[in-house]
């Protein structure tokens, strides 16, 4: 049966159409969003090859629609979807992610049709609805445009929806399977009883740009384990490592008390992204299976094998990473350190191995300046370095180099703190040595050969095998 159908015009429409989408992936993920809302456990997305006139199809085995659902609530443009029905799904619960009520249509960003097919209550109603259409309307007449709409009867049992876009846009590249997947992940991966996939292949940890690892075991009080983790390339949103049990998520992820080893900066934590399956531990679970009991002792064995693991992979991610930037800087470090006297060279590097890193994952650029602030320091003078910034600055800046101080160490503060303690401690020798009456003038003179730091800065660098009256003689005239 065919019976035209209208949309239905909210006052918000004139703003919400003008608002786009930064990809065709992410204008298909709404598609998947509205299938998360109608309280479906599965999801299919097929996207065409390269190059190929094939249609994209997202279906889904979520409650569908009746006809009077599409036409009175599918074709009500930019009515809020929480405002009519609430903040939850109506059979799962979950949180609503539809809101503007535009998302249905993100669609037709990437094609000239869309054909909606959804089964509900023994009825199967088709909707097509394509864009020159609604770019002829207009925003004022789409109340005008007749929408084709049909029904068929289909199973009692049947239900669900599927969204078949053709005719895709020519000036926009395909759909990148990869790409939907990376975009999936991260929104549903952890989602209970919500299972998607793209061209056949599950959505799952290893869609996540980064090196993933897998590890399994047999721990005594929990059987078979196994852990499967990610170290994406940039932090996450939604980091840490989750624990599956019996297919469920149990409680929340967490960094399994790694963030509390000072070594691993928490930069790198937070892209760590994965789970381990323990389901031997569903006896322990909490009734309403929202925890595991605290004094289970085979969680106590599960997150030791686990700690030990992730911990490991990390701080060799930690290690490798800090080696790449410190080689991509060595060409100019190495010129730098060659300048240094021989006894300098080596605290040098060390100092600039630490400054690697505490600014791990900062630009080239900035660890650069650091890098080279540090080595003025050593080829020139350690206080004086600090002390002329501090005089050349600003009072509107002297927040600003406080924190620099604070938090980059610059030119290594406990170097400094280091050599001030051991230069008071000579000096007060010193003028013990001088008080002594049984003191040479020979012993005086030796112990300020070896200390030129005490004449200034000009002097603390000077190096001679002449005896220090000859020196000083020579360099006075």
């Amino acid at each position: 049966m065919t019976k035209p159908a209208h949309f239905k015009i909210d006052p918000k429409l004139a703003s919400l159409l003008g608002e786009g989408y930064r990809s065709t992936e992410d204008a298909l993920k709404e598609l998947v969003d509205n299938a998360w809302d109608a309280d479906a456990e599965h999801v299919e997305v097929v996207l065409p090859a390269e190059m190929s006139a094939d249609p994209i199809v997202i279906s889904d085995d979520g409650s569908g629609m009746t006809e009077r659902d599409v036409r009175e609530e599918y074709l009500h443009v930019a009515n809020d979807r929480r405002s009519r029905k609430g903040a939850l799904s109506i059979e799962k619960k979950r949180g609503v992610k539809g809101r503007k009520g535009i998302g249905k249509f993100a669609g037709l960003m990437a094609a000239d049709t869309m054909v909606l097919e959804t089964r509900a209550r023994g009825t199967l109603t088709r909707l097509r609805i394509t864009k020159a259409d609604l770019l002829a309307a207009g925003k004022r007449d789409l109340d005008r445009i007749d929408l084709p709409i049909e029904t068929e009867p289909c199973p009692p049992d049947a239900k669900g929806t599927r969204i078949t876009l053709t005719g895709l846009a020519r000036n926009l590249s395909h759909p990148s399977p990869e790409k939907m997947r990376r975009l999936l992940v991260l929104e549903y991966d952890r989602k209970e009883s919500f299972e998607i996939a793209v061209n056949g292949e599950k959505v799952a940890i290893g869609d996540i740009p980064g090196e993933t690892i897998e590890e399994t075991a047999t721990l005594p009080g929990v059987g078979k384990v196994s852990m499967k983790f990610t170290i994406a390339e940039k932090p996450l949103k939604h980091s840490g490592i989750a624990i599956r049990i019996g297919g469920k998520i149990v409680g929340r992820p967490t960094n399994l008390g790694i963030d509390e080893d000072e070594t691993i900066p928490g930069k790198l934590l937070r892209r760590v992204y994965g789970e381990i399956e323990a389901d031997g531990l569903e006896g322990e679970v909490t009734a309403d299976w929202g925890a595991i009991f605290e004094n289970s002792l085979g969680l106590a064995e599960a997150k030791k094998w686990a700690t030990e693991k992730v911990s490991e992979k990390v701080k060799s991610t930690f290690k490798a990473e800090v080696g790449r930037q410190k080689a991509r800087l060595q060409r100019e470090l190495n010129a730098r350190l060659a300048k240094l006297p021989e006894n300098r060279r080596k605290t040098a590097e060390q100092a600039i191995h630490r400054i690697l890193e505490r600014l791990y994952a900062d630009s080239d650029e900035r660890v650069g300046v650091v890098v080279s602030l540090m080595l003025d320091a050593f080829e020139k003078d350690e206080y004086w370095v600090v002390l002329k910034s501090i005089d050349e600055t600003t009072r509107a800046d002297v927040t600003k180099l406080a924190e620099a101080l604070d938090q980059f160490g610059l030119v290594d503060l406990a170097i400094i703190a280091q050599q001030a303690t051991g230069r008071l401690g000579f000096l007060d020798e010193f003028d013990r040595l001088i008080a002594d009456d049984s003191t040479l003038e020979k012993q005086v003179h030796a112990a300020v050969e070896k200390n030129l730091w005490m004449l200034g800065a000009d002097y603390r660098l000077l190096a001679s095998n002449e005896t220090l009256a000859r020196a000083v003689e020579r360099w006075a005239n």
